[in-house]
């Protein structure tokens, strides 16, 4: 029996003792024949000890270069690889301390397999696993993933032994880091699956509870349907029963084929729109990676992302008496983005499902009644950089503005508005928008205007000619 209760499928005990026993001794004739200082084997100790304690990477960095110092009077830099801007930056080091933002580093400054040296300083890699102590560690082979370096000086007071320990040190570092990186993944993996739970939540299974609507729609026609029969019935039996007549059996047999028919054709829709969300949402590659793994392509963003969420609010919209005002732009133009489809139409689900809730009654200037949602885009030239256009879409509603702080925290997860506690609702939504709109390189936002609330999103347009016309 295994600690936490878990049962070894085979037990090769002896053999497996014998090897861990084989290792221990090698250990041992390595450390024998390190011959390290009381200085270097008390800071090994203390380096062990300080990583285990302190929990935040920023502390880790911190003991990294003040423990040289400490113990052996070197001063150092750690500088650590970022992998998507692939360059090496400096995080911290014994003099200033943790960097608030990393710098670049300097040119001396590169990522290698081996240990070298500069003008003023000895410069030894960080690797991902620690090196075979038993092999020359100038030329063993390691993992080629590198994580970053560690530079010491001064240059003048670092002996062949030192450097020696500093390799051995730099190992311990990245081993220490390495243990700390997968946990920090897994950390972000688990937030990340327990977000997509709320989001197919959110935006599959409560929504979902619309088949039941249309499923009472179809029964109340089956029903009518019995009652058919019997009229029918009482045809074959009584030709002439009073009150009842061909035309009018007639007329609801047409009545109910129209009903049959739209009920059709919106179950087809609602489970096609479903369909989608759920293959967005249950991609193997997200729960694999932990994070949301785009499928882009080239679509028109209107015509196959805008209108076909919008027809599926349309009957929720008139049944509270919004307005729904289309622009008139987005049919005359197309507009074709490369993005994921799936994850972008639920981010319209998510905004028109907002404005069915919250759309307000108000009066305009012109002193009329005005209940609307109105949706467009419009496209901003340099909006990220010079050169760089982005496309605004926005979904604007009627009715009282939210509150500053409402205004601020509206897309963070679980803020529901003051009007938004009295209905039902997560305050999950929003925070998927953004999510979505953020990993397609874009930015989400909310703007008060005249007469009601915008909420927008604002993608980048890769190229000038990807605004294609298409005449409607």
């Amino acid at each position: 029996m295994l600690l936490g209760g878990i049962m070894s499928k085979e037990t090769h005990s002896d053999t497996d003792l014998q090897q861990i026993r084989l290792r221990i001794k090698e250990k041992q004739r390595s450390y024998a024949s390190y011959n390290l200082s009381p200085a270097q084997n008390d800071l090994l100790r203390t380096f062990f000890d300080l990583a285990q304690e302190f929990d935040s990477n920023e502390d880790f960095y911190r003991v990294c270069v003040a423990a040289l110092f400490e113990f052996l009077g070197l001063h150092s830099r750690l500088y650590l690889f970022d992998k998507e801007q692939e360059k090496l930056g400096l995080v911290c080091e014994s003099r200033k301390g943790l960097l608030l933002k990393p710098l670049a580093a300097p040119d001396h400054v590169r990522l290698s397999f081996k240990s070298y040296e500069s003008e003023h300083s000895f410069l030894v890699p960080i690797h991902r696993k620690p090196s075979h102590d038993t092999q020359d560690s100038e030329r063993q082979s390691f993992n080629p993933q590198i994580l970053g370096v560690l530079e010491v000086y001064p240059l003048e007071k670092i002996s062949q032994a030192d450097r020696f320990f500093l390799r051995k040190y730099t190992n311990r570092i990245g081993y220490n880091l390495h243990n700390r990186l997968i946990a920090h993944e897994n950390i972000k993996h688990l937030q990340f699956i327990n977000n997509l739970v709320m989001d197919i939540e959110h935006n599959v299974i409560t929504p979902n509870m619309y088949f039941k609507h249309l499923f009472n729609q179809l029964k109340a026609m089956i029903e009518d349907i019995a009652e058919l029969e019997k009229l029918l019935a009482g045809f074959n039996a009584a030709p002439a029963v009073p009150g009842v007549s061909v035309e009018l059996v007639a007329g609801k047999v047409s009545d109910l084929h129209r009903g049959l028919l739209e009920n059709h054709r919106e179950l087809l829709e609602h489970h096609a729109n479903y369909s989608l969300f759920l293959e967005s949402l249950f991609r193997r590659d997200h729960f694999a990676q932990g994070r949301f793994v785009l499928r882009l392509r080239k679509c028109a963003i209107d015509r196959e992302i805008v209108s076909p969420q919008l027809d599926h609010f349309l009957s929720r919209f008139g049944a509270r008496g919004i307005a729904v005002e289309k622009p008139e732009d987005m049919q005359e133009e197309e507009i074709f983005l490369r993005v994921d489809v799936g994850l972008l139409s639920q981010v319209y689900a998510n905004l028109f499902s907002n404005a069915v809730k919250y759309t307000g009654e108000i009066t305009n200037r012109k002193g009329k009644i005005r209940k609307a949602m109105a949706y467009g885009r419009e496209v901003l030239a340099d909006y990220f950089g010079p050169g760089k256009p982005g496309v605004k879409f926005n979904v604007f509603t009627t009715g009282e503005h939210l509150s500053k702080v409402e205004a601020k925290t509206v897309f963070s997860e679980g803020v529901r508005g003051e009007r938004g506690k009295s209905r039902p609702g997560t305050g999950h939504g929003l925070t998927f928008v953004k999510q979505v709109v953020e990993i397609h390189g874009g930015v989400a936002g909310y703007e008060a205007t005249e007469e009601g609330n915008n909420f927008y999103f604002i993608l980048p347009l890769p190229e000038p000619d990807s605004l294609t016309v298409a005449q409607a």
